[in-house]
């Protein structure tokens, strides 16, 4: 993949049905796989439509302007990563990336991969020291994914349906505009 022909921004309003069929097409691979992942109707219109208006959902496009990714940042904190069995490797900000899909098509290409990056970039810009993710204990590729951008296992959280599993990675000081 070419990242340099893929725009990182955030998500406008009317852009909601491609990233409920990308976040349809995760479900169905989830599902696919044997995964309790997203199989309760999460994540639903109302999640994205929240995200969009709290200008924390972003895409990750390709330069025809076709979105190929989708998740939600949020430099506001987490309100279940208070409590960790375990122990995170920072402390003070972060960033925390939920709901991350990846249209059929562009897995396996480095769409996830490009789309965490970007987000570590743009946290650094901010001044941001630590990047967070939760996942399920059997999404297999986002738990690769953790491993290949050496995100640190931290223990388990609790969230809205079960527990998860949490992850950080420190951000090296911020970039230079």
């Amino acid at each position: 993949m070419d990242n340099s022909e893929l725009t990182f921004r955030p998500a406008r309003p009317g852009e909601q049905e491609r990233i409920l069929e990308i976040i349809g097409q995760a479900q169905a691979q989830m599902r696919a796989a044997g995964s309790d992942q997203w199989q309760d109707g999460y994540p639903a219109r109302a999640d994205i439509d929240a995200d969009i208006a709290r200008g924390a959902g972003h895409v990750l496009c390709r330069a025809n302007g076709t979105i190929i990714a989708y998740g939600a940042l949020f430099f506001d904190g987490e309100p279940s990563y208070a409590t960790i069995r375990g122990a995170w490797t920072t402390a003070g900000d972060y960033v925390v990336l939920h709901r991350l899909a990846v249209a059929d098509g562009e897995k396996c290409r480095g769409a996830a991969t490009e789309f965490l990056r970007r987000t570590a970039s743009l946290a650094r810009r901010r001044g941001t020291p630590a990047f967070r993710v939760d996942t399920n204990f059997d999404n297999r590729p986002m738990l690769h994914l953790m491993e290949k951008e050496h995100f640190v296992y931290c223990g388990k959280i609790r969230c809205r349906n079960g527990e998860r599993l949490a992850f950080e990675k420190r951000l090296l000081p911020p970039e230079k505009p």
